[in-house]
């Protein structure tokens, strides 16, 4: 495209930029943003998934704290 200036453009080139743009920014939702598994990635929830330590409210006892104030 010769035109620096949008309102230069004829209207196939202003198309024809749009279709490139937003081809490009398909492009970039659709390149897998992690090259782990999903097998390895659940493995590392589960690695780091955290447990309450004993004694602790429920959620449940929790929520109701909450309401009950």
């Amino acid at each position: 495209m010769e035109n620096e200036r949008i309102g230069d453009m004829t209207l196939e080139e202003l198309k024809a930029l749009i279709e490139s743009t937003v081809d490009q920014r398909i492009r970039k939702i659709r390149k897998p943003q992690s090259s782990r598994s999903i097998d390895e990635i659940n493995a590392s929830i589960r690695e780091h998934r955290w447990t309450p330590p004993p004694g602790s409210p429920s959620v449940l006892e929790l929520l109701r704290e909450d309401r009950d104030r």
